[in-house]
C-alpha cells in the first residue's frame, strides 16, 4: 500500500510546520513519497515566497537590482534550516537562482524554485530522495501537460525509489526550460505522481480539515462534508470553492484513487474523502454550495424560436466571434438567456448584440449585469423530491429574487441565478433550509 503526501504552503511555511509535517508522515510507514509546496504565509502580514519570487524575478527582468529581495527569500529557507537544526546549505543553489534570473531565463523557472528549495529541505529533514520535478514531469511544445510520457518516465523512476520528495508545481518543456501549472499546481503534481505509483490513497494536506458545504467567509462554522464524489467536487470547484485544484481531480479519477483532504494542524480531524462513487447517503439532501458574482444575463426572444432549426448555433456564434464563452444557456419555447463574465463581455457588448441580429434576426436583446451565479451540489437529490421547491421556498422567504434557475440532466446540481447584492443571503437561505434544519 502507497499513499502520496502533499502539503500546501501554510503546511511548510515555518520549521514548526515542518516539524508536525515530519510527524504526520512518520506516523505511517505507507506515506512514501511527499509533494511540498512552496512556504506560505507564517501570519496574516506575512508574503508567500512564490511572491516574493514573482517580484524578485520583475526587477532582474526590469534591469533592476534584486539582489537583496533574493536574500530575504534565502532569509525565510535559511530560518527553517536552522528552525529544525539541519545540517545543510543553499548557498549554492541561490547562486545558481541569481545567475539565472540575470541571464533572464524565464518567470516559471522564478516561480518553481519556491518548491524546489522546500523540496530539498523536505528530503533533507526526512532522509528521503529528492527527485527534481524537471526530470519526470514533462509539457509539450505548445505548454500543455503530457500526461503519457509524464506517467511513463515518473513511475520507471520512483519504481525504483523506496521513498522520496518530488516538488510540486512545475515540470519541463521539451527545450529543457522549466514550466509551472497554473497557481496551486502542487495539488496536479500530487496526482500525478498517486498514479504514477498506482497509490491507494492521494492524501492532500492543508489548513482546513476538508472540504466545507459552503464558504466560510459567508456561513460561520459550516458543517464539514464527509464524502463527496469527483463530479460534485469538480461542479463546486467549478463555482469557486477553492480546497483543491479542480485540475488535480483528473488523473487520480481515471486511476480509480481516492483523494483524502486533511488539516496539517489538526491531523485528527476526518477530513473529506474524495471518490468515484460511493453508496454513503450524505447526511442531507445537498452536498454543497458554491458560487460567483460578476455575469451578465443576455435574454434573446423571438416568436417561434423553438421551429427554427439552428437557432442556437446561429446565436453562439456571436459570442464565439467575439472570444466569449458562455455559462450556462437556459431556454424556453421563445426565449434564450445566456449566462456570460461580465468583464469578459462589457467591452465587447455592442459587437455581440450587432452580430446576434445579423445571424439569428431576433425580435429583441435585453442585457442584465451584475448577476450571480449559485451553485446547490448533491447526489442525494436525484432521491430527494421537492428540492427546487425548497430552494424556492427559502429563498422567497429571504426575499431574494430568483433571476434564473437550471437544472442538469444528471440531477446533480442546480444552478440560481441572483443579483450581485443577493449572493450572499443566497446561499445562507439555502444551507439554513438544507443544513441547519437537519441538524
Amino acid at each position: 500500500m502507497i499513499k502520496i503526501v502533499k502539503f500546501g504552503g501554510s503546511s511548510l511555511a515555518s520549521a514548526e510546520q515542518f516539524a508536525k509535517v515530519g510527524k504526520i508522515i512518520s506516523a505511517d510507514k505507507e506515506r512514501r513519497y511527499v509533494v511540498p509546496s512552496a512556504p506560505g504565509k507564517r501570519n496574516a502580514r506575512d508574503t508567500k515566497v512564490t511572491d516574493m519570487l514573482y517580484a524578485c524575478y520583475a526587477l532582474a527582468e526590469a534591469d533592476e537590482e534584486f539582489r537583496i529581495p533574493l536574500m530575504k527569500i534565502k532569509d525565510r529557507y535559511d530560518t527553517i534550516i536552522n528552525g529544525l537544526n539541519l545540517r545543510l546549505s543553499l548557498e549554492e543553489e541561490f547562486k545558481q537562482i541569481s545567475v539565472n534570473f540575470r541571464q533572464k531565463i524565464g518567470v516559471d523557472y522564478a516561480a518553481s524554485r519556491g518548491e524546489y528549495l522546500n523540496g530539498l529541505i523536505m528530503a533533507n529533514y526526512l532522509g528521503y530522495t529528492f527527485v527534481d520535478a524537471a526530470e519526470v514531469i514533462f509539457f509539450d511544445e505548445d505548454g500543455n501537460f503530457d500526461p503519457d510520457k509524464t506517467n511513463a518516465v515518473l513511475s520507471e523512476r520512483l519504481g525504483k525509489i523506496e521513498r522520496a520528495v518530488i516538488p510540486g508545481f512545475y515540470g519541463c518543456a521539451p527545450d529543457g526550460s522549466i514550466r509551472t501549472f497554473s497557481r496551486g499546481g502542487s495539488d496536479i503534481t500530487g496526482s500525478i505522481v498517486a498514479r504514477a505509483v498506482h497509490a491507494s490513497c492521494y492524501e492532500n494536506w492543508t489548513d482546513v480539515s476538508g472540504v466545507l458545504i459552503a464558504d466560510p467567509r459567508i456561513i460561520k462554522n459550516p458543517r464539514p462534508i464527509k464524502t463527496i464524489t469527483y463530479r460534485e467536487l469538480r461542479e463546486l470547484s467549478y463555482m469557486g470553492a477553492s480546497v483543491l485544484h479542480e485540475d488535480a481531480i483528473f488523473p487520480v479519477r481515471k486511476a480509480g484513487i481516492p483523494i483524502h483532504i486533511l488539516n496539517t494542524n489538526a491531523p485528527d480531524d476526518e477530513g473529506t474523502w474524495i471518490v468515484e462513487s460511493t453508496c454513503h447517503s450524505s447526511r442531507y439532501t445537498i452536498t454543497g454550495i458554491a458560487g460567483k458574482k460578476g455575469f451578465v444575463s443576455v435574454n434573446i426572444d423571438k416568436d417561434m424560436m423553438n421551429t427554427e432549426v439552428g437557432f442556437g448555433r446561429k446565436v453562439l456564434s456571436a459570442f464565439e466571434e467575439n472570444g466569449i464563452s458562455f455559462e450556462h444557456m437556459p431556454s424556453g419555447i421563445d426565449t434564450m438567456t445566456i449566462f456570460v463574465h461580465q468583464p469578459e463581455f462589457e467591452g465587447k457588448e455592442q459587437a455581440v448584440i450587432s452580430a446576434i441580429h445579423r445571424l439569428a434576426e431576433p425580435d429583441s436583446i435585453e442585457l442584465e449585469a451584475d448577476l450571480a451565479l449559485v451553485a446547490v451540489v448533491g447526489r442525494g437529490m436525484k432521491s430527494t423530491r421537492g428540492t427546487a421547491g425548497r430552494i424556492f421556498s427559502a429563498l422567497a422567504h429571504a426575499n431574494v429574487n430568483v433571476k434564473m434557475i437550471d437544472q442538469g440532466s444528471s440531477e446533480l446540481n442546480v444552478i440560481i441565478g441572483v443579483s450581485n447584492a443577493d449572493f450572499e443571503n443566497a446561499i445562507r437561505a439555502i444551507y439554513d433550509i438544507f443544513v441547519e434544519t437537519q441538524l
